[in-house]
């Protein structure tokens, strides 16, 4: 049996790379494991933002990194018995032989994600490092309250849906950015939002956002750029903006912009991994109970099949999917 992987062989020129950057190569299985070591079979393998921000500092050729979720087939390590659900950093390959040791890019050891009886996908998404992401990120720098008012940039994404609907369970009035107009529905009508707006169609951020309030206090910024510029403009006196990411100067950091704000404005980036495993796993355990009981909604988009990885990974980043968006083997 052959272990099939995704090597990166050319360093993505633009935004958005081409499907003939990434490379299908097979290794040979281990014809035994090493004591402590454990075989997992992937199921979902994820696509996500950062990996084209990383991209950006490594060289060609590389395998592809990202999270996947899968089951133990085969095993020497007994923390990792057979048919464990395992949730790891081991990119993209159908099978993968780990020992229980921390990924070199996050720190994270493989994991049980313990979602019960909710499908094992959500281990990619709202209950993993996205969900992660938008509940510490909006929590801990924004700390909404009760009445304000939250803004959110690729709002209809797998981090930004549930930043907004976390903002909701505060009892904040939340303002949504999407890309496409059936986004900005799904905001609105199925996720809660109270405004969603099209920045594709919009003349003006500002003007957009001063039209339904008088001001943002808390911005969970996802994009940069421009919109971002637009929505910053609109901060009071005290706001908070976690920026999360800026996937509008991906490829292109001579587009990252900054806007005028008041100086009580607070700005911070962060990552999810500046806090602890028992805070990470806290968060997911909430957000579980949220979906559990009905308070959160999850959006994701599944593709079948381990060869459309690349296709995927070129439509997530080209907005063309509504949620999370992940691959089924």
């Amino acid at each position: 049996m052959k272990i099939s992987k995704y090597v990166v062989t050319s360093s993505f020129k633009d935004f958005l790379p081409e499907p003939g950057d990434f490379e299908l190569r097979n290794e040979k299985y281990p014809p035994k494991l090493k004591n402590g070591e454990f075989l997992v079979k992937a199921e979902y393998i994820s696509t996500d933002p950062y990996m084209r921000s990383f991209a950006n500092k490594r060289i060609a050729p590389y395998e592809q990194f990202g999270f996947q979720v899968g089951k133990v087939i085969e095993t020497t390590n007994p923390e990792y018995p057979t048919a464990m659900t395992v949730v790891s950093h081991s990119g993209w390959r159908d099978y993968s032989v780990l020992n229980g040791d921390p990924d070199p890019i996050f720190g994270i050891k493989p994991y049980d994600p313990q979602i019960g009886e909710l499908p094992m996908s959500l281990a990619l998404g709202a209950l993993g490092m996205p969900g992660m992401t938008a509940y510490l990120g909006l929590l801990n720098i924004c700390q909404p309250k009760a009445g304000e008012v939250v803004c959110v940039s690729s709002a209809a994404g797998a981090v930004g849906s549930i930043a907004g609907q976390i903002a909701k369970l505060k009892g904040c009035v939340v303002i949504g950015f999407a890309g496409t107009d059936e986004k900005v529905r799904i905001l609105t009508e199925e996720l809660g939002f109270d405004y969603g707006f099209n920045y594709k169609t919009i003349k003006n951020v500002k003007d957009s956002v001063l039209s339904v309030c008088s001001g943002i206090d808390c911005y969970f910024d996802n994009v940069g750029g421009d919109l971002s510029v637009g929505v910053m403009e609109c901060m009071k006196n005290q706001g908070r903006v976690a920026v999360c990411g800026s996937t509008s100067s991906y490829g292109n950091p001579s587009l990252m912009k900054m806007p005028k704000i008041p100086f009580t404005v607070k700005v911070q980036g962060f990552s999810f991994t500046q806090w602890s495993w028992q805070e990470q796993k806290a968060a997911i355990q909430q957000i579980k109970e949220w979906i559990d009981n009905g308070s959160i909604k999850v959006k994701e988009s599944v593709t079948n099949g381990f060869e459309e990885l690349p296709n995927a990974f070129i439509a997530m980043l080209r907005g063309d999917m509504v949620g999370k968006v992940v691959v089924k083997l």
